[in-house]
Protein backbone atom coordinates (compact mmCIF):
# COMPACT_ATOMS: atom_id res chain seq x y z
CA UNK A 1 0.00 0.00 0.00
CA UNK A 2 1.53 3.60 -1.09
CA UNK A 3 0.79 5.67 2.18
CA UNK A 4 -0.38 9.11 2.06
CA UNK A 5 -0.03 9.38 5.95
CA UNK A 6 1.96 7.18 8.15
CA UNK A 7 3.25 6.67 11.83
CA UNK A 8 6.27 4.51 12.68
CA UNK A 9 6.90 3.79 15.99
CA UNK A 10 4.99 6.46 17.60
CA UNK A 11 5.01 7.61 20.87
CA UNK A 12 3.53 10.47 22.76
CA UNK A 13 3.58 11.51 26.65
CA UNK A 14 1.70 13.85 28.94
CA UNK A 15 4.52 14.97 31.44
CA UNK A 16 6.12 11.49 32.21
CA UNK A 17 3.02 9.60 31.78
CA UNK A 18 3.46 7.67 28.09
CA UNK A 19 0.27 7.49 26.26
CA UNK A 20 1.03 5.94 22.73
CA UNK A 21 3.22 3.11 22.77
CA UNK A 22 4.95 2.48 19.29
CA UNK A 23 2.24 3.08 16.78
CA UNK A 24 2.53 1.90 13.36
CA UNK A 25 0.09 2.97 11.41
CA UNK A 26 0.05 3.56 7.47
CA UNK A 27 -2.97 5.51 5.26
CA UNK A 28 -3.82 5.48 1.34
CA UNK A 29 -5.26 7.92 -0.85
CA UNK A 30 -8.84 7.66 -0.52
CA UNK A 31 -9.30 5.84 2.33
CA UNK A 32 -11.53 6.12 4.99
CA UNK A 33 -10.21 4.51 8.05
CA UNK A 34 -11.77 4.38 11.56
CA UNK A 35 -10.05 3.77 14.88
CA UNK A 36 -11.96 2.61 18.09
CA UNK A 37 -10.96 1.69 21.29
CA UNK A 38 -12.37 2.28 25.05
CA UNK A 39 -12.04 5.42 26.61
CA UNK A 40 -8.25 6.19 27.27
CA UNK A 41 -7.09 3.93 24.94
CA UNK A 42 -4.98 6.61 23.07
CA UNK A 43 -7.76 7.80 20.30
CA UNK A 44 -7.76 11.04 20.53
CA UNK A 45 -4.20 11.27 21.17
CA UNK A 46 -3.11 9.94 18.23
CA UNK A 47 -5.01 12.15 16.21
CA UNK A 48 -3.20 15.27 18.17
CA UNK A 49 0.73 13.54 17.46
CA UNK A 50 -0.28 13.73 13.86
CA UNK A 51 -1.62 17.21 14.06
CA UNK A 52 0.89 18.89 16.37
CA UNK A 53 -0.99 19.37 19.47
CA UNK A 54 0.90 16.48 21.50
CA UNK A 55 4.77 16.44 20.76
CA UNK A 56 5.63 13.70 18.34
CA UNK A 57 9.07 12.71 17.00
CA UNK A 58 10.00 14.50 13.77
CA UNK A 59 10.54 11.32 12.08
CA UNK A 60 7.29 9.31 13.72
CA UNK A 61 4.86 10.85 11.16
CA UNK A 62 4.99 11.65 7.21
CA UNK A 63 3.08 12.70 4.95
CA UNK A 64 3.33 12.20 1.51
CA UNK A 65 6.94 10.21 3.01
CA UNK A 66 8.16 14.12 4.57
CA UNK A 67 8.04 13.61 8.14
CA UNK A 68 6.34 16.21 10.16
CA UNK A 69 5.91 14.76 13.30
CA UNK A 70 6.42 17.80 16.10
CA UNK A 71 5.56 20.82 13.40
CA UNK A 72 3.43 23.80 14.97
CA UNK A 73 -0.11 22.56 14.58
CA UNK A 74 -0.74 25.46 11.59
CA UNK A 75 1.82 24.58 9.77
CA UNK A 76 0.84 20.86 10.04
CA UNK A 77 -2.81 22.07 8.71
CA UNK A 78 -1.45 24.07 6.18
CA UNK A 79 0.68 20.63 5.23
CA UNK A 80 -3.03 19.43 4.54
CA UNK A 81 -4.29 17.31 7.68
CA UNK A 82 -7.21 19.30 9.43
CA UNK A 83 -8.75 17.92 12.63
CA UNK A 84 -12.41 18.13 13.55
CA UNK A 85 -11.68 17.46 17.60
CA UNK A 86 -13.77 16.32 20.07
CA UNK A 87 -15.99 18.75 21.64
CA UNK A 88 -15.81 20.83 18.44
CA UNK A 89 -14.25 23.71 20.15
CA UNK A 90 -16.42 26.50 18.24
CA UNK A 91 -14.97 29.94 18.89
CA UNK A 92 -18.14 31.40 20.78
CA UNK A 93 -17.39 34.97 19.85
CA UNK A 94 -17.83 34.12 16.17
CA UNK A 95 -20.83 33.50 13.71
CA UNK A 96 -21.29 30.42 12.03
CA UNK A 97 -20.18 31.64 9.13
CA UNK A 98 -17.28 33.32 10.37
CA UNK A 99 -16.02 30.05 12.34
CA UNK A 100 -16.44 28.47 8.82
CA UNK A 101 -14.02 30.99 7.67
CA UNK A 102 -11.63 30.14 10.61
CA UNK A 103 -10.99 26.90 8.20
CA UNK A 104 -10.01 28.85 5.19
CA UNK A 105 -6.99 31.09 6.75
CA UNK A 106 -4.70 27.76 5.86
CA UNK A 107 -4.40 29.57 2.50
CA UNK A 108 -4.93 26.36 0.59
CA UNK A 109 -6.66 25.51 -2.64
CA UNK A 110 -9.31 23.55 -3.36
CA UNK A 111 -12.83 22.54 -3.81
CA UNK A 112 -14.45 23.49 -0.41
CA UNK A 113 -16.13 26.67 -0.22
CA UNK A 114 -18.84 28.49 1.37
CA UNK A 115 -20.93 27.87 -1.47
CA UNK A 116 -19.87 24.28 -1.55
CA UNK A 117 -20.53 23.67 2.67
CA UNK A 118 -24.26 25.40 2.62
CA UNK A 119 -24.72 22.88 -0.43
CA UNK A 120 -23.50 20.02 2.00
CA UNK A 121 -25.39 21.35 5.42
CA UNK A 122 -28.19 24.04 4.25
CA UNK A 123 -29.37 24.69 7.70
CA UNK A 124 -25.42 25.93 8.35
CA UNK A 125 -27.01 28.52 5.67
CA UNK A 126 -30.11 29.38 7.30
CA UNK A 127 -28.00 30.09 10.83
CA UNK A 128 -24.87 31.35 9.07
CA UNK A 129 -25.23 34.81 10.48
CA UNK A 130 -26.23 33.23 14.67
CA UNK A 131 -23.49 32.64 16.94
CA UNK A 132 -21.71 29.33 15.94
CA UNK A 133 -22.05 28.33 19.98
CA UNK A 134 -26.36 29.28 19.98
CA UNK A 135 -27.02 25.97 17.33
CA UNK A 136 -27.91 22.93 18.59
CA UNK A 137 -25.04 19.74 19.19
CA UNK A 138 -25.34 18.23 16.11
CA UNK A 139 -25.56 21.80 14.00
CA UNK A 140 -22.46 22.78 15.85
CA UNK A 141 -20.82 19.87 14.56
CA UNK A 142 -21.40 20.38 11.31
CA UNK A 143 -19.76 23.58 11.58
CA UNK A 144 -16.50 21.97 13.15
CA UNK A 145 -16.88 19.38 10.15
CA UNK A 146 -16.87 22.27 7.98
CA UNK A 147 -14.47 24.73 9.07
CA UNK A 148 -12.03 21.80 8.61
CA UNK A 149 -13.08 21.03 5.11
CA UNK A 150 -12.49 25.10 4.71
CA UNK A 151 -8.68 24.39 4.90
CA UNK A 152 -9.49 22.20 1.82
CA UNK A 153 -7.20 19.54 3.51
CA UNK A 154 -5.78 16.01 2.15
CA UNK A 155 -6.59 14.13 5.25
CA UNK A 156 -9.61 14.94 7.43
CA UNK A 157 -9.33 13.94 10.85
CA UNK A 158 -12.73 13.45 12.61
CA UNK A 159 -12.54 12.79 16.43
CA UNK A 160 -15.44 11.58 18.20
CA UNK A 161 -18.08 12.75 15.68
CA UNK A 162 -21.39 11.18 17.04
CA UNK A 163 -20.10 12.01 20.66
CA UNK A 164 -23.47 13.19 22.93
CA UNK A 165 -25.67 13.53 19.50
CA UNK A 166 -29.44 11.48 18.59
CA UNK A 167 -29.13 8.78 16.52
CA UNK A 168 -30.93 11.21 14.06
CA UNK A 169 -28.35 13.86 14.13
CA UNK A 170 -25.67 11.42 13.76
CA UNK A 171 -27.37 9.87 9.91
CA UNK A 172 -27.47 12.90 8.73
CA UNK A 173 -24.06 13.65 9.70
CA UNK A 174 -22.33 10.59 8.26
CA UNK A 175 -25.10 10.85 5.23
CA UNK A 176 -22.35 13.74 4.10
CA UNK A 177 -19.39 11.77 4.12
CA UNK A 178 -19.85 10.05 0.58
CA UNK A 179 -20.12 13.57 -0.79
CA UNK A 180 -17.11 14.26 1.48
CA UNK A 181 -15.12 11.60 -0.25
CA UNK A 182 -15.96 12.03 -3.50
CA UNK A 183 -13.80 14.49 -3.65
CA UNK A 184 -10.86 12.49 -3.01
CA UNK A 185 -10.66 13.20 0.80
CA UNK A 186 -9.00 10.50 2.65
CA UNK A 187 -10.12 10.34 6.21
CA UNK A 188 -9.87 8.83 9.37
CA UNK A 189 -12.22 8.69 12.25
CA UNK A 190 -12.38 8.32 15.15
CA UNK A 191 -15.53 6.46 17.00
CA UNK A 192 -17.06 4.64 19.99
CA UNK A 193 -19.77 3.08 18.15
CA UNK A 194 -17.57 0.36 16.66
CA UNK A 195 -20.81 -1.04 14.57
CA UNK A 196 -20.89 2.79 12.96
CA UNK A 197 -17.13 2.31 12.68
CA UNK A 198 -17.37 -0.43 10.67
CA UNK A 199 -20.52 0.36 8.79
CA UNK A 200 -18.70 3.46 7.13
CA UNK A 201 -14.97 2.46 6.83
CA UNK A 202 -12.83 -0.08 4.92
CA UNK A 203 -9.84 -0.59 7.71
CA UNK A 204 -9.97 -0.43 10.98
CA UNK A 205 -7.53 0.06 13.97
CA UNK A 206 -8.40 -0.69 17.58
CA UNK A 207 -6.22 0.47 20.33
CA UNK A 208 -5.92 -0.85 23.58
CA UNK A 209 -3.80 1.10 26.17
CA UNK A 210 -1.99 3.21 23.48
CA UNK A 211 -1.21 0.00 21.29
CA UNK A 212 -2.78 -1.12 18.17
CA UNK A 213 -4.37 -4.50 19.40
CA UNK A 214 -6.08 -5.29 16.43
CA UNK A 215 -6.45 -3.40 12.66
CA UNK A 216 -7.27 -5.17 9.08
CA UNK A 217 -10.34 -4.92 6.87
CA UNK A 218 -13.53 -3.81 8.88
CA UNK A 219 -15.40 -6.48 7.86
CA UNK A 220 -12.97 -8.96 8.22
CA UNK A 221 -13.44 -9.20 12.31
CA UNK A 222 -15.49 -10.91 14.44
CA UNK A 223 -17.61 -9.54 16.99
CA UNK A 224 -15.50 -11.67 19.19
CA UNK A 225 -12.39 -10.60 17.85
CA UNK A 226 -13.07 -7.17 18.01
CA UNK A 227 -14.45 -7.41 21.53
CA UNK A 228 -10.91 -9.12 23.14
CA UNK A 229 -9.06 -6.59 21.14
CA UNK A 230 -11.38 -3.53 22.38
CA UNK A 231 -11.44 -4.59 26.42
CA UNK A 232 -8.60 -7.15 26.38
CA UNK A 233 -10.69 -9.82 27.62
Amino acid sequence: MSSLLSTHGLEAFYGDAQALFGIDFELAQGELVAIIGANGAGKSTFLKALTGLVKAPREAVRLRGEAIGGLPPGQIVRRGLALVPEGRRLFPSLSVEENLLMGATAGRGGPWSLKRLYQLFPILDEKRRQPGTALSGGQQQMVALGRALMSNPEVLLCDELSLGLAPIVIREIYRAMPAITAEGMTVVIVEQDVSLARQVSQRLYCLQEGRVSLHGASEAFTAEQISQAYFGI
